[in-house]
């Protein structure tokens, strides 16, 4: 018999298998790979949740408290790290500089849920499936009922990443991004009082006759094919939210969404950047090219150019 239930529902999904099956063989990638979605089932049932099943790489879980779903996602990551620095310590020394760390990715939706015969069903579901594929190597992503039910410093970790277009539904979804420390710890460094975070500047993006400039309130900037994309781009091999570009840090942070790839190549530099899911830092300018590599002719290729916000503002004249 279904029944209809309110919960915070928790996907996990671990990136970097594959490279991981290439460095160490079959039986020791298998190995870590169990042994990490295995810590990854532990820490929800520590936090009170119930693991729904598993996904090859990764899992579902459910949470009737929200608190105890975002303890959970800190858990994960905190766990994961240790167990990568663990393996990577145990091999050869030769191997260990090529171990391929494995990467997490977390999504929390809170919502009705609806309970048949042991699995789960519903919007949360949903939503939070269609966000794991929004979410950057070892970051937490949720929503905005998430934050609701959350107490005002946890709250306070999150930073809002504004609407996101997720796979499948009409209309999209506010989106938040776990990212100070937990438990209201703040970074103590030897100079004293942390200096505040810089203004962002602006960043310029042209493909074709599209040449937009965007900063402060209209970051972070979704690029895809996808018509709710912040930075639409109309080309097949795009992905429909392939990559997306924050402020965070004081700089510019490009994480690679897709399936395709994201590749990266600055000017006054000759080498090029591949992303997989992964993250680099935007400086200067230079030329991002999606789902295909730069080699290639057809390649959806962006121009970015990252500029002082001074400089875009009307300069009222002097005499001389």
């Amino acid at each position: 018999m279904s029944q209809v239930l309110e919960r915070t529902v928790l996907f996990a999904d671990l990136r970097g298998s594959t490279s991981l099956y290439e460095t160490l063989g079959n039986a020791r990638a298998t190995e870590v790979v169990t042994q990490s979605v295995s810590l990854l089932a532990q820490v929800v049932r520590a936090c009170d949740g119930i693991v729904v099943k598993t996904l090859g790489d990764g899992l579902m879980a459910v949470f009737s408290d929200t608190d105890w779903a975002v303890r959970a996602a800190d858990d994960m990551h905190d766990s994961l790290a240790r167990i990568v620095a663990g393996n990577a310590a145990g091999l050869h020394p030769a191997l260990a500089g090529r171990f391929p760390a494995l990467k997490l990715q977390v999504a929390l939706a809170t919502g009705e849920v609806i309970e048949v015969a042991g699995d789960l069903f519903g919007d949360a579901v949903n939503v939070a499936a269609r966000l794991l594929d929004h979410a950057g190597d070892n970051e937490t992503l949720a929503t905005g009922p998430v934050l609701e039910r959350l107490p005002p410093i946890e709250r306070a970790r999150f930073r809002n990443m504004d609407r996101m277009q997720l796979r499948g539904r009409v209309e999209p979804v506010v989106v938040h991004l776990l990212e100070a420390p937990r438990f209201g710890d703040t970074v103590a460094t030897q100079y004293g009082e942390l200096v505040p975070t810089a203004e962002p500047e602006a960043i310029r993006l042209v493909w074709m006759n599209l040449n937009r400039v965007f900063a402060g309130p209209r970051l972070p900037v979704v690029l895809g094919r996808s018509p709710q994309a912040t930075y639409c781009i109309d080309d097949s091999r795009v992905s429909r939210s392939h990559a997306r570009i924050d402020w965070h840090g004081g700089t510019f942070q490009l994480t690679d969404l897709s399936y395709n790839g994201t590749y990266v190549r600055f000017n006054n530099d000759e080498e090029m950047l591949s992303l997989r899911r992964g993250t680099c830092t935007l400086h200067g300018s230079g030329v991002i090219a999606l789902g295909a590599p730069l080699s290639d002719t057809l390649a959806a290729c962006v121009r970015f150019e990252v500029i002082r916000i001074a400089d875009t503002e009307p300069q009222q004249a002097t005499d001389v």
